[in-house]
């Protein structure tokens, strides 16, 4: 599996996933939910590889010098 997530792309991931899993502890009881949508994000950026992108041909990347 190739990565498809450039460095600038997996910090913004990491800041909005970090920010919707904090929604865990501060919202409300009915947006609680919501928070582990936090995951999707955090574990992209982990991996370097988004399916989405992967589906739409996007690459943020650098491109690999071979």
């Amino acid at each position: 599996m190739t990565e498809n997530v450039g460095t600038i792309d997996r910090a913004i991931r990491i800041v909005i996933g970090l920010a919707l899993l904090s929604m865990l502890i501060f919202a409300g009881s009915e947006w609680k939910w919501l928070g582990l949508i936090g995951l999707v994000p955090l574990i992209t950026a982990l991996a370097g590889r988004c399916p989405a992108y992967s589906v739409m041909g996007i690459k943020t990347c650098a491109k690999s010098r071979q």
